[in-house]
């Protein structure tokens, strides 16, 4: 049992594994925004606008690579953890200018962008911030400053906790708000800015005081205690949205499941059918549209409709059923509207077989631009037994003169003994016939 306990102990135990004055000096050094540093922060939230602007996940993810925002987060629970009042002020001071910098640079990007997304799924992404984030936030901090103090620093964790915590995306969201006027973007996103940045210094805090971080000289206890009363006051405040948020989101959740599987099972009610349906997610509660086509559904079949949604945890105020369709059809006959879909389908079909037979004249145009290269260099070998290898290159000659192309080979034949310039010649000439081009320049190598 010693032996077990003696195993564990050491497992987890950090003391022989981390230099804690190394990394306070590290982390003291990276808070401030000075000279590259603004201009490096500036680069990396226009990076990130534009990332978010065409919703593409690389750029935003080589833009949060780049970006130095973690530097005053992990400043000031250094500061707090320490009780080191100056540190705390600096760390804030910087802070507040990391955030002015990136809101300036990421709105004047989004005032003078051209660009409108109509799925901004990237930029609406930041503005509903749930306890999930809060959780991404923590313990990415715990692996920011554990990877700080670590003696032995890895290559990937700073760089994995940049995208994880994502705190450059909901600053250019910030922007992007301010830019078009939408309150939505601006509070949702800047909560989820607040979230990672308050939780990844909790997260520096706890780990600063288990590792014991040097406190600066003359500590007050009561300070102490202030200090911790009022992390506790802003933890609460900053996770009693987002636990209500993520409620939302799971229940929003259920609901599309539910509603999923529910038209699933009532795609034909009587003589109508469900052809289409949408959640909308932003009422509350959430809503379902159904859209059917057919007859009119007759009142059995809708009552059986809303049994059914019941037991799905769906009520009847959440189904608004759209039935300007079967309303169109109801002088249709049935042999009618199946061909009407039939028609649809095959109209499909044909403008798919166009795009397939376009794709064949490529392949087949690229097929005939191959050079029989392996062939070829057997032939040469075979007449010349001196040949050991031959590399063929299909390309253009272009005068410089007046811009005019013609189409050109060039072989390099490489050889163990000396081939003339007469057999050069005549390989030039076979090439020219064997594979009908007019430009071919044959190169001698040994």
């Amino acid at each position: 049992m010693n032996k077990v306990s003696y195993f564990f102990k050491s497992l987890v135990n950090m003391k022989d594994h981390v230099d804690v004055d190394a990394a306070a000096v590290n982390i003291r050094g990276n808070i401030h925004f000075r000279g590259p540093n603004v201009f490096i922060l500036a680069c990396a939230i226009i990076i990130a606008s534009v990332g978010l602007n065409l919703n593409s996940i690389p750029v935003i993810i080589g833009a949060m690579l780049i970006s130095p925002v973690m530097g005053p987060i992990l400043g000031f629970g250094l500061g707090l953890g320490t009780n080191d009042t100056a540190l705390v002020k600096d760390s804030v001071k910087n802070f507040l200018v990391m955030v002015v910098i990136s809101i300036l640079s990421s709105t004047i990007f989004y005032l003078v962008s051209p660009l409108q997304l109509e799925q901004q799924t990237e930029l609406l992404a930041r503005t509903n911030p749930t306890l999930y984030d809060v959780l991404i936030a923590l313990f990415g901090g715990f692996a920011g400053i554990l990877e700080n103090s670590r003696k032995e620093k890895g290559g990937t964790v700073i760089p994995g906790v940049a995208i994880a915590t994502a705190l450059m995306p909901p600053l250019c969201t910030v922007g992007y708000g301010i830019a078009h006027l939408e309150l939505r973007f601006i509070l949702g996103a800047f909560y989820l800015f607040l979230i990672n940045s308050v939780f990844i210094s909790l997260a520096t805090f706890v780990t600063v005081k288990y590792l014991h971080f040097r406190s600066p000289a003359g500590t007050d206890a009561a300070l102490q205690k202030r200090n911790a009363r009022w992390i506790a006051v802003i933890m609460v405040i900053m996770i009693v949205p987002s636990v209500w948020s993520a409620y939302q989101m799971i229940r929003d959740n259920n609901f599309a499941i539910s509603a999923q599987r529910l038209v699933l099972n009532s795609k034909n009610l009587g003589k109508s059918y469900i052809y289409d349906y949408k959640i909308d997610s932003e009422t509350r509660p959430p809503v379902l549209d159904l859209y059917l086509a057919g007859e009119k559904m007759e009142s059995a079949a809708r009552e059986r409709l809303y049994l059914d949604a019941e037991e799905a945890g769906i009520t009847r105020s959440q189904i608004i059923i759209h039935e300007d369709a079967a309303f169109q059809n109801e002088l249709m006959t049935e042999s009618e509207i199946i061909r009407n879909i039939l028609d649809g389908h095959s109209s499909q079909v044909a403008g798919l077989q166009g795009q397939v037979d376009s794709l064949q004249t490529a392949i087949e145009f690229f097929k005939a631009q191959q050079l029989p290269s392996e062939l070829i260099t057997r032939e040469i070998a075979a007449q010349y037994p001196g040949v050991t290898e031959v590399t063929l290159t299909r390309g253009e000659r272009v005068e410089a003169g007046d811009g005019s192309a013609r189409a050109a080979v060039v072989a390099i034949v490489r050889c163990t003994g000396t081939l003339k310039d007469a057999e050069r010649q005549r390989i030039e000439q076979w090439l020219r016939v064997r594979l009908s081009v007019d430009d071919v320049t044959v190169i001698i190598q040994k």
